[in-house]
């Protein structure tokens, strides 16, 4: 038994009862072995200890990253809640925003999409923040050049029915496809086109992408609900909940 295991066993045993202070650096081989002794007997006879342990340690590393992305949130509040080119829907003065960094081609960002939207429509106080965040190749890259285009050169209620015309499309992420999509929604597909490649479109992408990466956010969905850091897809009732958690009810 390493002195390693020794010292996370005798952690365990601190939560069975007060337990003399040990220096297991001091000990010898000897005094090492008789000890893991006596520690594997005491827990063959109390094994809830060490499922006490992991309990315990899994908690505490849940308050430090909560802590820690307490910081994150505040040291780039601006960038995230105001950054001056991200489409904002819901209503704009809500006592709860929430970001959402997003890939049209993530299948979970496909299944947050009507939750998201189901959210926004049963609480008419929560602002939502859309971040292009494409990470998954070039059709998502594609898609959000596309997608940011409209939105730079036709508006944001160009940009809302583009997104969302994005989120259910399962065709092919190409040129003519998108330009067909455009037709559709009778916008201006060469306007859009002609914008996509452009360096203000590529400067949202790449400042969405400085942000998650100062985030710790590596993956889609991932939100940011005012003050806590959600990585990952949530159903519709684990939104809610912690939209009510965020308002104190």
């Amino acid at each position: 038994m390493t002195r390693q295991t020794l010292t996370a066993i005798a952690f365990g045993l601190t939560l069975a009862g007060p337990v003399a202070a040990l220096d297991l650096n001091d000990m010898s081989a000897a005094e090492s072995d008789a000890f893991g002794e006596q520690v594997r007997a005491y827990l063959l006879e109390n094994p809830e200890v060490i499922f006490e342990a992991v309990a315990v340690m899994e908690q505490r590393q849940e308050r430090l990253a909560a802590a820690n992305d307490a910081d994150l949130l505040d040291a780039h509040a601006d960038a995230i809640f105001n950054d001056g080119f991200s489409w904002v829907g819901g209503n704009p003065d809500g006592d709860v925003t929430i970001v959402e960094f997003m890939d049209y081609r993530c299948g979970y960002c496909r299944k947050a999409f009507p939750e998201v939207n189901k959210l926004i429509a049963s609480d008419d106080n929560i602002r939502l923040i859309i971040k292009e965040f494409p990470i998954l190749g070039e059709g998502s890259t594609m898609a959000s050049r596309f997608a940011i285009a409209t939105k730079q050169t036709l508006g944001d209620d160009a940009y809302e029915a583009v997104h969302d015309a994005l989120m259910a499309y399962n065709g092919e992420i190409a040129e003519p496809g998108l330009r067909r999509l455009a037709e559709a929604l009778d916008l201006d597909a060469d306007v859009i086109m002609a914008a996509m490649d452009s360096d203000d479109v590529t400067a949202v992408i790449d400042a969405n992408r400085a942000l998650a990466g100062a985030l710790n956010i590596s993956g889609t969905p991932s939100f940011v609900m005012q003050n806590q850091m959600v990585r990952g897809y949530v159903p519709f009732d684990g939104m809610q909940q912690i939209v009510a958690e965020i308002r104190g009810e």
